[in-house]
């Protein structure tokens, strides 16, 4: 039972003030405070990403807490991350539906159906997660090396950049108020003192409400309408529903697990490069975490759950990578998921606001995936590399505002055509097609059934541990571990 033991961090408290560790922690004080930071930052998706489908935002605000819990419980509490509702499932839920959102209008009568195909997306990436803890994560690096998830990642931030700036732009006053809210989460991150200054996205989005709120009062914009709340219940556990499982909806919904897996693959990347230690031998456990979670939610009637950039977004700006801050931030999920009424104050943050935010975020998160390729020495000047990112960046960007490409009742978005469209060019790209096939046909002539592409491809065992800035190089996968082998010896002789 010693595993068991070892199993959850122990934390270390840490009051240094620089980068916080997965395993450090913070004074209690300043752990709320970050918890209701990330709390904030990914309120908003997880709210509205419900309304679009015609979910109970609340259902889908307690699940993300309680996903959030079961994501830390399968990682040990090693992957900071939060986890809540994917936006990969609006175009697919909505076709299969046949819903369409309109502002005050009634949510989705086929909530079940849809659920029911989400709940069979959770199982695929469950059955993935269970591949990847039995065989291992190295043959994912194989699929998706660097230069094909930090292609994805930027794509997801750009993709996500029209939401941004539909929300900034709604009216003029709207914009100064993003610019408002843009210029003090800048000078928080800068200037603020001590604890402060790690509290930029919750303190920059209370100043900007602040400014809207006292504008609107003066005249100046327009007020902050609080009819909601008034009318809202204090307390109420949110409404839940049994799934329905139907053909055609399962098999326009169910492909959207291979978009979870390569946002997730994405976000772990992406966390590993901020702290500068890959977190590549827990994919298999945060892919089965947020399986799990997606599985629980949709088992009651809500929404498909992902790890969230906005969160990674945050951890960007504050360098805290805490992962108890994220128990408290599920925990204050689920209480706020049982209060509708404050989710109803949350939904009066002015659309100018939540626009400010979401281009800090959101820009981070696109440029979070440059910083993969810049710390894991993607070398652009090979075509291999330079086609395979370059073609996934556009179709990310491009496609939005509903955008598809359908093959029968599969319908594939922005995002998914990006991720199929990095992993298949990468693949047909290869400069060591000599080299699998020679490998396959010396296996085949030993009998042994070791994966020949993998052999070739895969980087050694004494790399587990390595910063990502020294785990891939720029040369082809053949060369890359003949490469490395030379600075592992000098390191193995100087131990």
């Amino acid at each position: 039972m010693e595993w068991l033991k070892n199993y959850f961090p122990r934390y270390t408290l840490n009051v240094s003030g620089g980068l916080v560790n997965p395993t450090e922690r913070l004074p209690v004080g300043e752990t709320v405070f970050l918890s209701l930071q990330h709390v904030l930052a990914m309120f908003g998706s997880t709210v509205v990403g419900p309304l679009l489908m015609g979910f109970n935002p609340n259902t889908a605000l307690f699940f993300s807490g309680v996903g959030t819990i079961l994501f830390y419980i399968c990682t040990g509490g090693r992957v900071p991350s939060y986890v809540g509702s994917s936006f990969a499932f609006i175009g697919v839920v909505n076709s299969a539906t046949g819903f369409k959102y309109t502002p005050g209008g009634p949510g989705n009568p086929n909530v079940p159906l849809a659920a029911g195909g989400i709940l069979v997306a959770g199982a695929i990436y469950f059955a993935v997660a269970v591949i990847v803890m039995v065989a291992g994560y190295r043959w994912i690096e194989v699929v998706m090396p660097p230069v094909v998830t930090g292609a994805v990642v930027v794509a997801i931030g750009l993709n996500l950049a029209g939401a941004a700036l539909s929300q900034a732009s709604a009216s003029g006053f709207d914009a100064w108020m993003a610019f408002t809210t843009v210029i003090a989460v800048s000078l928080i991150t800068m200037y603020a003192p001590g604890p402060l200054r790690r509290l930029p996205i919750l303190l920059g989005g209370i100043t900007g409400y602040l400014v809207h709120l006292i504008l609107g009062y003066c005249g100046v914009g327009p007020g902050i309408d609080f009819t909601a709340v008034k009318n809202s219940k204090w307390f109420g556990m949110p409404p839940t529903h049994v799934p329905v499982f139907e053909g055609s909806a399962i098999s326009l919904i169910a492909p959207v697990a291979l978009v979870l897996v390569v946002e997730n693959t994405g976000h772990v990347k992406a966390v590993g490069a901020m702290t500068g230690h890959s977190l590549d031998k827990y994919m298999g456990r945060a892919f089965l975490g947020d399986a799990l979670a997606t599985m629980v939610s949709a088992s009651c009637g809500s929404t498909g759950v992902t790890t969230y950039a906005e969160n990674i977004g945050v951890m960007s700006i504050t360098k805290i990578f805490s992962t108890q801050t994220f128990l408290f931030a599920s925990i204050v999920a689920i209480v706020l998921g049982v209060i509708p009424g404050f989710g109803a104050i949350i939904q009066t943050i002015p659309s100018g606001v939540f626009g400010g935010l979401s281009i800090i975020l959101f820009g981070l998160i696109a440029v979070t995936g440059a910083r993969i390729w810049v710390t894991s020495n993607v070398d652009f000047s090979r075509p291999r590399n330079l086609i395979t990112a370059g073609v996934s960046v556009v179709l990310g960007c491009g496609m939005v505002n509903g955008l598809v490409v359908s093959f029968g009742v599969v319908k594939i978005d922005g995002i998914g055509c990006s991720t199929l469209a990095a992993i298949i060019l990468y693949q047909i790209l290869r400069e060591d097609w000599g080299d699998v096939f020679r490998a396959m046909i010396g296996k085949a002539k030993k009998g042994k059934g070791a994966n020949p592409i993998m052999m070739v491809a895969d980087p050694p065992k004494d790399d587990l541990d390595l910063p990502i800035s020294t785990s891939r190089r720029a040369s082809s996968d053949v060369e890359e571990i003949d490469a490395r082998r030379p600075s592992m010896n000098e390191k193995s002789h100087q131990e």
